[in-house]
């Protein structure tokens, strides 16, 4: 047993949700003492958030699923092999705990919640305290992850604007649909920016543009007004901001307000059939730095999901669209991760505060335990006086990084973000399989996603075996 002397430094966790959990089991795995400090408790001095039930750690506030479990064609399923490689405390309460969900995992959510309280109070390592951390946490904690999600408390929430700049936080997201690149027809859409004009890149075709014309816009105005629409939950209490108004919302103001506003078909022609000029326009702009990503310009939305991938494959050119990430319009905490964090997760006004989960970006509960899991081994190594690099951005858990850290447009505003194979470095699409066999053209996508995979895998097992 190591002497008082040697012992590292305990590292803090303020949050005990998914990431923080995580993070916290992560750490003491590592053999540094932690401390996990989680506002909800019990007892005559009850406390909940909004959206928390129980004072249990790790508690599913939504769904109680974490989505597919396919590693070789889902990037979610990617993303759980990977954290089931480095010892993820979620994915392995997740896995005792399932429920009947076919190719997805659900959990039975109490019985995970427990699953994950158990395993951390019975760490030798692990100390819980039952208390809110209002404000920056006090100068002698030299090594804090940050993990409390999009329900931070206002006062945290004060002290990190305070420390950061006043426009460093959102707190309400309102996010229009992101389309893989490669599911966009080209045949019908064309790249060119409005009048041809260069942006800072000197390009003067930055935009993707999809044509319609009067017939096609009638329709899909009628279907935008009849599709269903999410309801705000009641902590929720979101805003419409004129400048980011659902389209739906720009809809009822008149049918031809979206042909003035974000769908204006002026100064642009249509490559494909220049002497008709079309009704009107869907402008989609380059989304993250690999240009495998596009999102849709000024298409904020409430529709729910289903309604949203039948409603947006009326337009145009997207009518075999992949969505790496739907619209919606929601409180959201988050930091504006690019422009503050440093790669290793790190506020670059504050060093000492690493930050995880949803709060840095990401979104869904694989992706909020993955970031910490990853801050975790990152304050361990600090914590141990050892150097570690994040994942390489091959991986679904180093691509996530990349995503928060910059891999965004720059000079475009940074959103939220489910992992997806967007955000992988891209790859060929095979034209043979492993027998030399010639794959038809309509699977070589899927087939590109498995090549992603495995180099996805291979990557990550290397990045672990020599961080041992």
């Amino acid at each position: 047993m190591s002497n008082a002397s040697s012992t590292p430094r305990p590292v803090h966790v303020i949050g005990g949700g998914l990431a923080g959990s995580e993070a916290t089991w992560q750490i003491a795995q590592a053999g540094v003492p932690v401390i996990l400090h989680e506002m909800r408790r019990d007892g005559p001095e009850q406390v909940r958030t909004d959206a928390h039930h129980t004072a249990g750690l790790a508690e599913l506030v939504c769904s109680n699923s974490f989505r597919s479990d396919d590693w070789e064609f889902n990037a979610v399923g990617l993303l759980h092999a990977e954290m089931r490689a480095l010892d993820s405390v979620i994915m392995t309460c997740g896995d005792a705990n399932q429920v009947p969900a076919g190719g997805a995992l659900a959990v039975d959510r109490i019985a995970f919640s427990d699953a994950v309280t158990a395993r951390l109070e019975a760490h030798p390592l692990v100390t819980i305290v039952r208390e809110e951390i209002a404000g920056i946490p006090p100068e002698e904690w030299d090594n804090v992850i940050v993990a409390t999600g999009p329900l931070t408390s206002p006062a945290l929430a004060e002290a990190i604007l305070k420390a950061t700049g006043e426009e460093s936080l959102s707190f309400f997201d309102a996010i229009a649909p992101i389309i893989h690149t490669d599911s966009i027809d080209f045949d019908v859409a064309w790249r060119q920016s409005r009048y041809d004009k260069e942006g800072p890149s000197g390009d003067k075709a930055a935009y993707v543009n999809c044509p319609m014309d009067k017939a096609q816009y009638e329709a899909f105005i009628d279907a935008l007004l009849d599709g269903p629409k999410a309801d705000f939950k009641e902590w929720e209490d979101v805003p419409y901001f004129d400048g980011c108004l659902p389209i739906e919302v720009m809809a009822e103001r008149g049918r031809e307000t979206l042909r003035h506003g974000p769908m204006k078909p002026v100064g642009l022609t249509n490559q494909h059939n220049p002497t008709v000029k079309p009704y009107a326009i869907v402008q989609l702009r380059q989304d993250n730095a690999l240009g495998t990503l596009f999102n849709m310009v000024g298409f904020q939305t409430k529709l729910k999901y289903g309604a949203q991938t039948d409603v947006f494959r009326m337009i145009p050119g997207l009518e075999n669209a992949q969505f790496a990430r739907l619209g919606g319009l929601h409180r959201n905490t988050f930091l504006n991760s690019p422009t503050l964090l440093d790669k290793q997760m790190r506020l670059k006004a504050l060093p000492r505060l690493r930050f995880a989960g949803q709060v840095t970006g990401v979104e869904g509960y694989v992706e909020s335990a993955a970031m910490g899991l990853l801050t975790g081994r990152l304050a361990a190594a600090q914590a141990l006086g050892r150097d570690l690099a994040t994942p390489p951005p091959e991986t679904a858990m180093g691509a996530l990084v990349e995503h928060i850290t910059g891999g965004h447009m720059e000079g475009s505003k940074f959103q939220p973000m489910n992992i997806n194979y967007g955000l992988l470095p891209p790859l060929e699409a095979p034209k043979v399989d492993e027998d030399g066999k010639r794959i038809h053209p309509k699977e070589r996508g899927r087939a590109k996603k498995r090549l992603q995979s495995l180099r996805a895998i291979e990557a990550l097992k290397a990045w672990r075996d020599a961080a041992a």
